[in-house]
């Protein structure tokens, strides 16, 4: 499927270097990456496609690759009849997609004050901006503990894990691998390893801070949130129902967060 268009000068257009599928609802992909890219890990970038009446659909996806790459990675999920996902899983290797030649977003980790303790909760592909920021040799420098979380329907749908381990042995921070600490969440079976309820449940009941062995605290505990939008609600309404506030850019808090659709 041939995706060339003629794009203004925001956009370009990238080729399909690698794509994967970790289940039938979920899938990577990388494009190749113009030099003059950059970005913070956290942000996004707005991807293209042409609809069958030639009208670009544009959706923002998460990088998932370091700041270093030569590639652009990112992770999605396919939805039936999506505007864009639906078009998106039709392609291959060598075919193009638009992008945005600047990168958005502030769901980064220097929207906090200093901490100790970086919790990462995400739901679905809302566990790609960490994948990048995980890949950043500054967090690790930071924080102390750096814990993922990663909610999934089905256990078939967390992804990365074989990625995620393999992080703590990365030359840059090797010696400080022991900070990451990941745990799987799985809302609709049972599976080894993973706990069995919502993120908002597991912070409400202290389900979260006992699995993990860590507890929350106001001097030490940063909470970064990305999901779906009823996600990313509730469980903000749960850390708040325990004192924290969102961080803003004149009131540094404690909460950052960002809808994954």
């Amino acid at each position: 499927m041939d995706t060339a268009v003629n794009v203004n000068t925001r956009s370009t257009v990238a080729r399909i270097l690698w794509m994967h599928r970790w289940s039938p609802r979920l899938l990577s992909f990388r494009l190749s990456r113009e030099p003059g890219f950059r970005f913070v890990p956290g942000q996004f970038a707005r991807l293209g496609l042409l609809k069958e009446n030639g009208a670009p659909v544009w959706r923002a996806y998460s990088m998932t690759s370091a700041t270093w790459d030569e590639h652009l990675e990112f992770y999605s999920i396919v939805v039936p009849d999506g505007a864009f996902t639906s078009r998106l899983a039709q392609l291959a290797v060598g075919d193009e997609v638009m992008i945005e030649r600047t990168a958005n977003g502030f769901f980064t980790t220097d929207r906090f004050a200093d901490g100790r303790d970086l919790w990462m909760l995400g739901t679905g592909t809302g566990l790609a901006p960490y994948l990048s920021i995980l890949q950043d040799e500054s967090t690790w420098q930071r924080f102390d503990r750096l814990i993922l979380v990663h909610c999934a329907r089905l256990a078939e749908d967390l992804a990365y894990r074989d990625e995620i381990a393999a992080l703590r042995q990365h030359p840059l921070w090797a010696a400080q691998g022991h900070k990451l600490i990941y745990r799987p969440v799985v809302t609709r079976e049972t599976a080894p390893g993973a706990l069995h309820a919502r993120i908002p449940e597991l912070i409400r009941q202290g389900g979260l801070e006992t699995a993990v062995g860590l507890p929350f605290s106001d001097a030490d505990s940063r909470f970064m949130i990305c999901g779906s939008p009823d996600m990313v609600r509730d469980t903000h309404k749960a850390l708040m129902g325990r004192g924290f506030r969102l961080s803003r850019l004149a009131a540094p808090g404690h909460i950052a967060v960002e809808n994954a659709w």
